[in-house]
């Protein structure tokens, strides 16, 4: 009887350690945490259709767009003043490395995108820096990487701030721009270029 205890005991213990051992390493997922804070939040409540406090999957190969339309756009800002598509945010690897990154495309042609102190004019992108802020009109996000694995999607975290995340900047109005007109930024360009994109690329 107890030679057959001893057994069982064995074997149940081989078995978790060979099922343990045969378990597949869970991936790490990239997680985009983006923080809003716009000065009008509480009355207008521009922020009502985004899901704070909720890590959402997103698949590799989509691109998360921000804007007015919720027919294109992902995440969906209720403001008037803000453009179909405001911004867009791209997930991919570099090239010969393990390394994933984001980048970061103005998608409005009214108003000027502002990573950090790069100003993105219609159709411009760059690297989204691993922390930096975002700025466009009155809005502000701050938007931080935390560096995963998976290859086939990645997750967005958004927070709402209640105090501004620039708290000595002043930040231009979000007004339209005249096609032909020059809009100046409180922001001079500074770091790396923004790249120019062909208007019918694909999204």
């Amino acid at each position: 009887m107890l030679s057959f205890y001893f057994f069982l005991v064995v074997g149940r213990t081989h078995f978790v350690m060979t099922s343990f051992e045969e378990a597949e390493t869970e991936e790490t997922v990239t997680c985009l945490h983006m923080t809003f804070y716009h000065p009008c939040q509480e009355d207008k409540m521009m922020f009502r259709c985004l899901n704070f406090c909720k890590r959402e999957q997103v698949r590799a190969d989509e691109m998360a767009k921000f804007g007015r339309d919720s027919n294109v756009c992902r995440y969906n800002l209720m403001d008037t003043r803000v453009s179909r598509i405001q911004f867009s945010l791209q997930f991919y690897r570099k090239l010969n490395s393990s390394e994933f990154c984001f980048e970061i495309k103005n998608m409005s042609k009214k108003t000027k995108l502002i990573v950090d102190q790069t100003e993105l004019g219609y159709l411009n992108k760059i690297d989204l820096p691993w922390k930096c802020i975002i700025c466009f009109g009155d809005y502000q996000i701050l938007a931080e990487v935390q560096e995963g694995e998976s290859m086939d999607y990645f997750e967005t975290y958004l927070h709402l701030a209640e105090v501004p995340i620039l708290q000595e900047r002043c930040l231009p109005s979000l007004q339209p721009i005249p096609e032909n007109g020059i809009s100046s930024s409180l922001f001079p360009s500074q770091g790396k270029s923004p790249t120019e994109t062909d208007e019918n690329e694909s999204c």
